[in-house]
């Protein structure tokens, strides 16, 4: 079995595929940031936790437990973008240019901190993954 056949290790190099795709369209719309008329696009959010099999809720089988009563309750956090039960949406209602340009630089810049930020710590699992695999296998 190659380690690429393993739905989590598949699943994170989805994702890394995924960002780096993002980053294209972002540098993108900085690009055009001057071009008239230019509109800003984005790639559409993919829930990752899905495309493992076995797995339609989204949790990966994984729940946190309250075992102390100083411990916080899970019940108002969520790991999914919502808070306290509010669903967690960007608005669009930036301003347009005279020339009807409707990129801005700063929403953008914020979008690809956040990009790269989600892509090393996806880096950074799948490394570590493959780490513990050959550690597990006895190859240093």
């Amino acid at each position: 079995m190659a380690f690429s056949d393993i739905p989590i290790l598949s699943t994170l190099k989805s994702k890394l595929k995924w960002h780096q795709a993002r980053q294209t369209v972002l540098a993108q719309n900085i690009a055009n940031a001057n071009t008239p008329n230019y509109q800003p696009r984005d790639l559409k959010r993919v829930d990752f936790s899905t495309l493992i099999p076995g797995n339609s809720s989204g949790s990966m089988g994984i729940t946190a437990m309250k075992t102390n009563a100083g411990h916080l309750s899970m019940a108002n956090f969520s790991i999914g973008g919502d808070v306290n039960g509010f669903k967690a949406e960007k608005s669009a209602d930036w301003e347009i240019t005279p020339n009807g340009n409707a990129v801005s630089l700063e929403d953008q810049m914020i979008k690809v901190t956040e990009n790269q930020m989600e892509y090393q710590a996806a880096t950074t699992l799948y490394s570590r993954s493959l780490g513990l695999l050959r550690l597990a296998v006895g190859k240093n």
